[in-house]
Order: structure tokens, then C-alpha cells, then sequence
């Protein structure tokens, strides 16, 4: 797998970053005196952005604020998760073992996310999980976010790869719909931050546990073309 390169989401597929960010959520409503959220009825939205759970979370008062009031929820919301971006958030069950032997493999690992970047590096870097990518690309390091497809083209680049020995692995249907505009086999884990089942955006393969992400691996690329890290 020498020539590989594998290319993570963060959110929902790299780590489960759902209990800081709906932490930080309800931080906002605290503010504002409105009740709290609770975990379950929040966690579907965290893959949508801190703007869009910040007005999910307050409801129909966020359509009577301004947009210089939504402004700074938003600060709000970013400056308190700065400061608590890994107080609950973890990396998924069987990941940082299967990292390990990917990197020890020669396996060029990348993180391509729409979290800004330094936000990116933060969250990795408090997680003790930087060592392990060769590039971080966030919303704001390349001209386009995803689902553009230059968004993971381009993080491909930045680690030194090629689209042709290239894996996507997200959690979300904009993961799904960027992989495919950019022509690379894209996987699709299930334990992820989205309303719909990510099996329904039909990516090349599903899995339930990082477990299953060699074979998965295997399977959507040309069994010639794969000399495994076993």
C-alpha cells in the first residue's frame, strides 16, 4: 500500500467530536437563557456546521435575530469550543491502531475537511493525532470546500499522492457526492453525524467499525492493484 492515499473526514469519521461541539451549542443557548438541547436531538445536525446547529438549537428566535446576532452566537460558540475542543471528543473505537500501521506501511494519510483548518490542527494536535497526516486541508486552506471535488483533489496533492491510488472516507453525503465528482472510490462509515443512513448515498463501500476498513479498502480498488499492509 505503499502508493496509497487515504483521505479522512474529520467529524464523525476520524473522531466523535459530537459531545464538545453540542457542549458548545448549548453554551450559546445558556447565553441567550433559552433550555438546553439534548445530545440525541442535536447530533444528527453536527455535520452540518456551527451555524446551522447554533439555529436548530434556538429555533424560531434565530429567525428574528440579526445577521449581526447570529455573528456573535457564532464567535460565541467558536471561542468557547476553542478552549474545550477535546474535552469529551475521541477518536472512533479501532482507529489509532489501524493509523499506526497504515503510516508504518508507507499509507499517505490526509484529513480533508469543512472545519477551518486551524481548528482542524487544534482538535488533532490536542488528540495527539497530527503525527499521523501528511495534510490537513480545512474549508478555508483551498480555493473550494467540499462537495467540490478540487477540495479533495487538492488534498490529495498536498500529500504527495494520486488521484488513481486514492480512497475517500467520510461519514456524510457531501463526503459521498465529493469523492464522486472527483472520480475516487469513496467509503462510507455508518457511525458517523448524518440524518440520512450514509449507505443511501450509495458510496463504494459501507463499514460498521474501522475493523472492516482494510477489506473495505480492498475491495474498491483493483484487487492487482493492492499489496496490503498486512
Amino acid at each position: 500500500m505503499r502508493d496509497l492515499t487515504l483521505v479522512f473526514d474529520l467529524d464523525g469519521t476520524l473522531v466523535d467530536t459530537a459531545p464538545d461541539l453540542i457542549a458548545s451549542t448549548n453554551h450559546v443557548l445558556d447565553h441567550l437563557g433559552l433550555p438546553r438541547v439534548d445530545a440525541d436531538t442535536l447530533r444528527p445536525f453536527v455535520g452540518h456546521g456551527a451555524r446551522h446547529m447554533i439555529e436548530r438549537a434556538v429555533g424560531p428566535a434565530a429567525e428574528r435575530m440579526t445577521p449581526a446576532q447570529h455573528e456573535a452566537l457564532l464567535a460565541r460558540y467558536l471561542d468557547y469550543y476553542g478552549s474545550h475542543i477535546a474535552d469529551g471528543s475521541r477518536p472512533f473505537e479501532g482507529l489509532l491502531p489501524l493509523l499506526a500501521k497504515f503510516q508504518a506501511a508507507g499509507v499517505k494519510l490526509a484529513v480533508c475537511t469543512n472545519k477551518m483548518e486551524a481548528m482542524s490542527r487544534l482538535l488533532l494536535d490536542a488528540l495527539d493525532m497530527s503525527r499521523y497526516f501528511v495534510a490537513v486541508a480545512g474549508r478555508d486552506s483551498l480555493r473550494t470546500a467540499k462537495p467540490h471535488p478540487e477540495a479533495l483533489l487538492g488534498t490529495i496533492r498536498m500529500a504527495g499522492g494520486n488521484k488513481s491510488r486514492a480512497v475517500m472516507i467520510g461519514d456524510s453525503g457531501v463526503d459521498v457526492a465529493t469523492a464522486k465528482a472527483a472520480g475516487v472510490p469513496v467509503i462510507g462509515v455508518s457511525f458517523g453525524y448524518t440524518e440520512t443512513p450514509v449507505a443511501e448515498f450509495a458510496p463504494d463501500a459501507v463499514i460498521d467499525h474501522y475493523r472492516e476498513l482494510e477489506p473495505a479498502i480492498a475491495s474498491v480498488l483493483a484487487p492487482s492493484r493492492i499489496d496490503g499492509a498486512r
